[in-house]
């Protein structure tokens, strides 16, 4: 209630009228006496309009007028040295004047807030020169004080353009700072949805996967239902037959999910696409965050040549996300990983290479076959061991071939992909 309550357009004006008369008391004279003054309530004033989009100005001018008249008739009043009721009305009538022609004023140049900042600056300072100008035509016809001479208005002229402009520069800072907030909000949802669809795309790939082993299955029990059927057996292919048809629904069960998986994840979407350069700085930036989390200081380094734009960057984000979270693993406590992406004879190679441990001669032949795994936790469970294996289908499925290697100096481990670049590069 006290949100929507502060989201009132009445009570945000009444605010504003507030705000500006208390600014206003924060103040110097620059000729005699207390009549006229140069104070923060104009910048007060500029600022709340700016801000509040939805105000109007000319209403909004109007009870900052009398609000300002209000507040300055009462501080004469009940001082100790007491002013006339109407020596003081007439004395700061000419300010409720200048709130007026200022809000008048707003009103066009708020228009100007999608130009330059020097331009709104501009109009801003013209803006407060005209509404300065009312205010001393009102009070040479009220009180009948004398005109300005040249210098004086020069004076007050340097005065609106400082004024204004320091205040649509603070306008300005707030409005870029609120710009990079919602920038950096909305790159962090793109980074969760990134992971996200990463991780799912592993889930949806095997369940593809088991939907054709469950299909073919399908098959074949109603091929050997047939054929026992044929050869006389039929209480055993009466069984079968059973057993087929529940086999039959849990392939239909499995196809409702793999649908709604896709649906989810959008990988039927020839719509979105990555480039090369922007997979591989998601993927490092995520990887060092994981780094971090496991209490490794690892620097990552990436070298990209190739930066095409591709519509599959969601297994390719699985396949390195994958290799370069194995190399992180395979680092002690400090090291190195570098990316390297780039393009030789219609191929593209994604080279993933760490400073790491390394890894045995012997394991290589053995590395892509699932449950293979060199990681233990403290209690001396094995790791699931299908990282590199789904890293493997992944590269298979884009027709590509995936090798390990020894970095030419040092200890490590190299992966190195090679995927055709036609059957992941976007068409134009």
């Amino acid at each position: 209630m006290t949100a929507s309550f502060l989201r009132n357009r009445k009570f945000q004006m009444l605010l504003v009228a507030a705000g500006t008369a208390v600014a206003g008391e924060f103040k110097i004279n620059p000729f005699d006496g207390d009549i006229f003054r140069i104070a923060l309530g104009s910048s007060a004033f500029l600022l709340f309009l700016l801000m509040l989009r939805d105000l109007p100005c000319l209403k909004t001018g109007a009870l900052t007028g009398i609000v300002v008249l209000l507040f300055r008739v009462g501080l004469d009043v009940l001082w100790p040295n007491h002013v006339p009721l109407l020596q003081s009305f007439c004395n700061h009538i000419s300010a409720a004047v200048y709130y007026v022609a200022f809000g008048a004023a707003l009103k066009f140049v708020r228009r100007l807030d999608h130009v330059h900042p020097l331009l709104l600056g501009g109009a801003a300072a013209c803006a407060d020169f005209i509404s300065n100008e009312a205010e001393l035509l009102t009070r040479m016809l009220v009180l009948g004080t004398s005109s300005f001479h040249l210098s004086e208005w020069t004076y007050l002229s340097l005065i609106a353009v400082l004024r204004t402009y320091f205040t649509t520069g603070i306008y300005s800072s707030m409005a870029i700072y609120r710009m990079r907030a919602v920038q950096a909000e909305q790159q962090r949802r793109v980074d969760q949805m990134l992971s996200f669809g990463s991780g799912l795309y592993g889930e949806v790939f095997y369940l593809r996967k088991s939907v054709d082993t469950v299909e073919r299955l399908t098959a074949g029990s109603y091929e050997l239902y047939r054929d026992l059927k044929s050869g006389g057996h039929t209480g055993y292919s009466r069984r079968l037959l059973d057993i087929t048809q529940q086999i039959h629904e849990v392939k239909k069960d499995s196809q409702r999910i793999l649908a709604g998986l896709l649906k989810l994840s959008a990988l039927e979407s020839a719509d979105n696409n990555m480039t090369l350069s922007q997979m591989g700085d998601f993927c490092l930036k995520s990887n060092a965050e994981y780094a971090g989390m496991l209490g490794k200081a690892i620097s990552f380094d990436q070298m990209i040549t190739a930066d095409f734009r591709t519509a599959r960057y969601i297994p390719l984000l699985t396949l390195l996300n994958n290799l370069v979270a194995n190399a992180v693993e395979a680092i002690r406590q400090e090291g190195t990983v570098m990316l390297r992406i780039y393009e030789v004879q219609e191929r593209t190679w994604f080279v993933v290479q760490d400073n790491g441990r390394g890894m045995a001669e012997v394991d290589r032949d053995i590395a892509f076959e699932p449950g293979f795994t060199t990681k233990f936790d403290q209690d001396g469970t094995a790791a699931t061991g299908i990282g590199l294996s789904h890293v493997r289908d992944i590269t298979d499925s884009f027709g590509g071939r995936i090798e390990i290697m020894s970095p030419v100096s040092g200890t490590g481990t190299v992966f190195k992909v090679s995927i055709p670049t036609s059957s992941i590069k976007r068409g134009d």
